[in-house]
């Protein structure tokens, strides 16, 4: 397979001939606008929408008491297969507010009118009267006793509290560890800050009873599934839902959202098209926020520094509501990735989710897994700090040796391969490990601070672990492929047809990917979350393409006229085996589709399954040097290599640009982006001059090398690389700042994120 296939999508992105959402108009459409909430907490009391229905060209204006009325249900929580929660919370997030008011930007009412603007200027005449009740927007303050409380069932905003076992044990090895090292974290909150902003284009087909959704998503199955089981109720075939080109994602664009309910709504109410397009800051007020946990963690170990316990308690904030996937991350990703390549006998995690005022918590790339690289590699270089021990020894004698493989984690999960000695030593040596002292003499003697950073990640992905997929062969001798997942960036459109023309053996340009109709895709699919996409409809079309071969065999031998048994498959053509006859695939495809009745099967045109029998794990090593300017606290990346383990690579651009992006935005994380509420709960950082994203400045040359060990789990060896780039980076990076600090004779703890002011202060305190 040639890893070096430009990606076919390129061309039209960057010729702007892409098509997103907002590109597409439906004759006759209405355009939609919003009213939101400017109060934290309250009861809503009254909506005053007179002036706004007398303005020009508005058609209607719907509140949450015509939702209620219509029969519309509610967003709720995905149950987390597989976890025993107790008693947990429900938190019904309406279309729009009906009663109460949980954040600032909470939609409480719906304009619709013949124009965008039209809509606006309405929108700005509509008064919501709210009485005002307390707010909380602190993880820990929530907690407290006496904190305003936003949900009657949630004692202490408390709205899950799961542990992964009973803490005795991990508590008698703590009790008796030669050396505990502890740490308080916070994972900030954060915002995805996709190039595309949402957006929803909704028609109801009266005739047949059908709503039909045009939205950017990560997967129109999934959307598909939640609207039909949660909001509307029916089933899948009264819900046709469309995607085509998305401006990134990153776990934002994975569930409908409220906006989306009161659009589809408002469709039907009307029986025309209605659509919206979300302005920024609407998008940052209203979005799934992300992160946003307080971790108090503890490393036990034995007096020669070998790893005997782990403990993470996490506080983890999940706004006003549960989003779809809210609270899996912490519960679910962050565990089951701990304790990451090491040997640790036992780990005990305990999660308790809170509610407060504020927009709600979703998924990010990483969405936990980067949590738990950062809480084990935060641990461990504070313990090599306080044991005084070389930070990279203390990691080698505590690796999982290959020999050691298949392992099982105390978390529960199989390690399947992975040679995370060698390559963590890779890694030291393509970043000049050994050269940095070198440079640290040389940035001293210009008053610069340089700190060296390493962290070695695993990751534990795949998400829902079936998938199937179809390949249908066109009249015209095209071969199309089906699959339930959908790119958003990640250049499906290349790497799929790349698997199929490699398994089949037929010309690359011959093969085209469809996805984003629910009406034309395979039922058993899912979305494009957690790494899994190759893992999961990569390996579906692997399957596809071996159903298709023994169907092929089957035709091919009625074709020639010989046994089954004396055909082989060879580089794309059917052949009788010790003789110079054969029908090539495209033909043979060609020859049934002409000659209807001849053949046993009407067509080669397959459907065909993956199951994992478990997660995946790729995993990595991740190296970089920062230097700060003590005078002002700036903070620069100066170098940094990340080797990877994502199984079989399919094509090493798309990968390596996986990884810079990841890179790329857990350098936004640790420096500067933060989600900020004041504490009456109102957005501080609800436009792009308030939140800080890294630009190409910010970023030196990023080396990225791989080290495939290919998982045997599926047929493609692939192990996922979405996150790699992220999960490394976060606590790679963080771990250079704190080696920079110290260095400058500083504390070396400091929270994300790690701006210039911080930094500085940091360094006012010495010793």
């Amino acid at each position: 397979m040639s890893h070096k296939v430009l990606r076919r999508e390129d061309v039209r992105f960057i010729t702007g001939t892409g098509r997103y959402t907002n590109d597409i108009d439906i004759p006759g459409q209405l355009h939609a606008s919003f009213v939101r909430s400017d109060h934290a907490h309250g009861e809503l009391r009254s909506i005053y929408s007179a002036a706004a229905k007398a303005m020009p060209g508005v058609v209607a204006v719907f509140t949450g008491d015509d939702l209620m009325k219509a029969g519309v249900g509610f967003l709720h929580r995905l149950p987390l297969k597989g976890y025993d929660l107790g008693k947990t919370l429900d938190t019904p997030r309406p279309g729009l507010a009906q009663g109460r008011v949980r954040y600032v930007g909470e939609p409480v009412a719906l304009i619709v009118a013949e124009t965008a603007a039209q809509a606006a200027d309405a929108a700005a005449l509509v008064e919501v009267e709210i009485e005002s009740l307390p707010c909380v927007t602190d993880v820990e303050e929530a907690m407290a006793e006496g904190a305003p409380q936003l949900w009657a069932d949630a004692p202490r905003n408390v709205s899950i509290d799961w542990q992964n076992e009973d803490a005795a044990e991990v508590d008698a090895v703590f009790a008796k560890a030669a050396h505990v090292t502890r740490l308080k974290l916070r994972n900030t909150r954060i915002f995805a800050n996709a190039i595309e902003p949402r957006a929803s284009i909704a028609e109801y087909d009266a005739e047949h009873d059908r709503y039909v959704w045009i939205t950017p998503s990560q997967g129109v199955r999934y959307m598909q599934r939640v609207l039909c089981d949660q909001v509307f109720k029916v089933s899948d075939d009264k819900v046709h839902v469309r995607t085509y080109d998305v401006g990134g994602a990153f776990g934002s664009k994975e569930q409908p959202y409220p906006e989306d309910v009161s659009i589809l709504f408002a469709a039907k109410a009307l029986r025309k098209p209605v659509k919206w397009h979300a302005a920024r800051t609407e998008n940052l007020l209203s979005d799934n926020h992300a992160r946003d946990a307080v971790i108090e963690c503890a490393l036990a170990l034995d007096a020669k520094g070998h790893f005997l316990a782990l403990r993470a308690n996490i506080y983890a904030c999940m706004g006003a509501y549960f989003g779809c996937n809210g609270p899996n991350g912490s519960i679910r990703n962050t565990p089951w990735g701990m304790p990451l390549v090491y040997k640790t006998p036992k780990v005990h995690v305990r999660v308790q989710t809170v509610m407060t005022n504020t927009a709600p918590i979703g998924p990010y790339r990483g969405a936990g897994r980067e949590q738990a690289a950062f809480i084990v590699e935060r641990l461990i270089d504070e313990a090599a700090r306080e044991m005084k021990m070389d930070r990279v020894a203390l990691r080698r004698r505590n690796l999982i040796s290959p020999k050691a493989i298949p392992y099982r984690s105390p978390t529960g999960k199989l390690y399947d391969s992975g040679e995370f000695e060698a390559i963590m030593d890779k890694a030291l040596a393509l970043a000049d490990w050994k050269g940095f002292a070198a440079r640290a003499r040389a940035d001293k003697k210009r008053g610069f601070v340089r700190g060296l950073g390493i962290a070695n990640f695993l990751e534990c992905v795949g998400g829902s672990w079936q998938e199937s997929s179809q390949i249908r062969f066109a009249d015209d001798g095209r071969v199309l492929l089906f699959v339930a997942t959908q790119s958003h960036g990640q250049g499906h459109e290349t790497s799929f047809p790349q698997v199929v023309a490699d398994w089949l053996g037929i010309p690359y340009d011959k093969i085209e990917l469809r996805q984003g109709d629910s009406r034309e895709l395979p039922t058993l699919g899912f979305a494009t979350v957690g790494s899994r996409s190759m893992i999961m409809a990569g390996s579906a079309l692997a399957r596809t393409c071996e159903a298709i071969i023994e169907k092929g065999r089957k035709a091919a031998a009625q074709h020639l006229e010989v046994g089954e048994v004396d055909i082989e498959y060879v580089a794309g053509s059917f052949q009788v085996v010790g003789t110079d006859r054969c029908i090539g695939l495209l033909d043979l495809a060609k020859e049934m589709r002409m000659q209807s009745g001849v053949f046993d099967d009407e067509s080669l045109d397959t459907e065909g399954e993956y199951i994992a029998p478990d997660m995946h794990f790729p995993n990595g090593c991740h190296i970089c040097e920062v230097v700060i300017d003590p005078a002002t606290g700036k903070t620069r990346l100066d170098r940094y290599l990340a080797v990877d383990d994502v199984g079989t690579v399919i094509n090493s651009a798309i990968v390596h640009g996986q990884v810079h992006g990841g890179v790329c935005q857990g350098l936004g994380q640790v420096l500067m982006e933060h989600c900020q509420y004041d504490s009456e709960g109102q957005f501080l950082t609800a436009t792009f001059m308030d939140y800080a994203m890294p630009r190409a400045v910010d970023l030196p040359s990023i080396d990225t090398e791989f080290h495939p060990v290919p998982s045997p789990k599926n047929p493609l060896g692939v192990k996922g690389s979405g996150e790699c780039g992220v999960t490394g980076s976060l606590p790679a990076i963080t771990n250079a700042i704190a080696d920079a600090l110290v260095r400058a004779g500083a504390h070396s703890h400091i929270d994300m994120p790690c701006t210039s002011e911080k930094v500085w202060r940091a360094l006012q305190v010495r010793g």
